[in-house]
């Protein structure tokens, strides 16, 4: 239906997290009516990601490499409490944990659900934690992750704790459902 160039496109567009082929199609067309600047800028800027990302040989959090090192700016940083690991799914979760300016240990990164490989786990035995936060979503994939990564630390000897679930500030009993309610109620203070 589509020339082959624009074919191409879409097919690599909706490889992307949560678009589809009809966004697909929309980000073509929207690159086939950029201006040559404007094109040339985004082009210039996917190339520039490639070269300036690394990913965090501990983490897995992506950061700009201004040197060689292999570890982030919060895996190197001294003022962290290198007892403490809190495990995420994704990027954009440690990101939010971040902004809270709540938490001061180490991350782990998963990269998405169902997922804690034995070179992993043996990365964390390996350290000196003390406590392991799993900070899965409450999702029934970030559940079960987070039962299987329980399974897979239990034998060490850290304390493995699960973020806390229920109501949020502000929110009103009303509109809360039967599981945030029952979240709530099991791990009331």
């Amino acid at each position: 239906m589509y020339p082959k160039s624009i074919q191409k496109l879409v097919e690599l567009f909706s490889k992307f997290p949560t678009v589809g082929p009809r966004t697909a199609i929309r980000f073509v067309f929207y690159l086939i009516k950029l201006d040559q600047e404007k094109f040339d800028e985004l082009l210039s800027s996917v190339t520039d990601l490639r070269k300036a990302i690394k990913i965090c040989s501990f983490c897995f959090n992506p950061f700009e490499a201004l040197d060689d090192g292999n570890l982030c700016p919060i895996c190197r940083d001294i003022s962290r409490d290198k007892t403490l690991l809190c495990i995420v799914e994704k990027e954009i979760d440690l990101i939010s944990i971040e902004k809270t300016k709540k938490y001061k240990g180490l991350y782990f990164i998963l990269g998405g659900t169902i997922s804690l490989k034995k070179s992993d786990s043996r990365k964390i035995r390996n350290s000196n934690f003390q406590e392991v936060i799993i900070a899965t979503n409450s999702t029934t994939e970030g559940e079960t992750t987070a039962l299987l990564i329980e399974r897979e630390l239990k034998h060490l000897q850290i304390k493995i704790t699960r973020l806390g679930r229920g109501l949020p500030i502000g929110g009103e009993l009303e509109y809360a459902d039967e599981d945030t309610l029952s979240s709530a109620f099991e791990g009331r203070k």
